[in-house]
């Protein structure tokens, strides 16, 4: 639902066809103030306006970032799966976000030595993102013991809820391992969550100018747009205390909203 009321293109759309339908009952002003209404959002389905939101996203997710002596624990956030897996060891079922979160955060586990969390819980599918991860990063070398799993949660704020939850708990300095542009979101939630947060932003969007089609209509624009815009979205409801679902079992196994 928050996705379809952030996409530029389908909220162009619903404007477009609402000025379609009552031009002729509008008045100038209000013609004009649809038009201009129109205009960012065909703006945003270009990579020239996608790819400036991105740098200004994963910019915001790089204010806080890791540095020497680091965290003992790191936390990886699952990033979605894109069906069910056959298996409890079918890597290819992790999103392209999933995978380069996890290899970051395996990356970052081999140079520093500290335990590994990793939290994503089921949907509608029977393996957590957890447990994937945790399958994937022992075949990757992290030995068993710097192992943690958090397999409950569904949404970031619940990331954040249900590893403060652990049971040993760990450490609250943590190293936090996500996508770049959604970065910011996650650090507010696990600050509330009472965590001091410092940031290993991986799987970067941003790409600089690439000739003529730069400024053109294009799908991959979209994909960022609707990214960005759904953390910002998703940001401003957690700050407003809207979409924060604390309250329930982290137990009870009730994803990235």
């Amino acid at each position: 639902m928050l996705n379809s009321l952030v996409s530029p293109l389908r909220f162009g759309l619903l404007v477009a066809l609402v000025l379609v339908l009552a031009w002729r009952h509008l008045g100038p002003r209000m013609r004009v103030a649809g038009v201009l209404v129109l205009l960012p959002c065909l703006a945003l389905t270009t990579p020239f306006a996608a790819n400036a939101l991105v740098g200004l996203q994963e910019a915001r997710g790089d204010e806080a970032p890791c540095a020497a002596p680091y965290p003992s624990t790191i936390v990886v956030l699952g990033g979605g799966v894109l069906r069910e897996a056959a298996t409890f060891d079918d890597f290819a079922v992790l999103s392209e976000a999933s995978l380069r979160r996890l290899i970051g955060a395996v990356e970052l586990q081999r140079e520093t030595g500290a335990q590994l969390v990793a939290s994503g819980g089921v949907s509608r599918y029977t393996a957590s993102e957890a447990s994937l991860f945790g399958a994937l990063a022992l075949r990757l070398g992290v030995p068993a013991d710097r192992l943690v799993l958090e397999q409950a949660s569904r949404t970031t704020w619940q990331n954040a809820q249900f590893v403060a939850a652990l049971d040993p708990p760990i450490a609250r300095r943590i190293a936090l391992v996500t996508s770049a542009v959604h970065m910011a979101r996650a650090r507010y939630a696990f600050e509330q969550a009472g965590f001091e947060v410092c940031t290993h932003a991986v799987d970067r969007r941003f790409a600089g100018y690439g000739g003529v089609g730069y400024f053109l209509p294009a799908t991959s624009a979209l994909v960022k747009s609707d990214g960005v815009l759904h953390e910002l979205a998703g940001e401003l409801a957690y700050r407003l205390g809207l979409l924060r679902d604390s309250a329930r079992d982290p137990h009870r196994g009730d994803g990235e909203h």
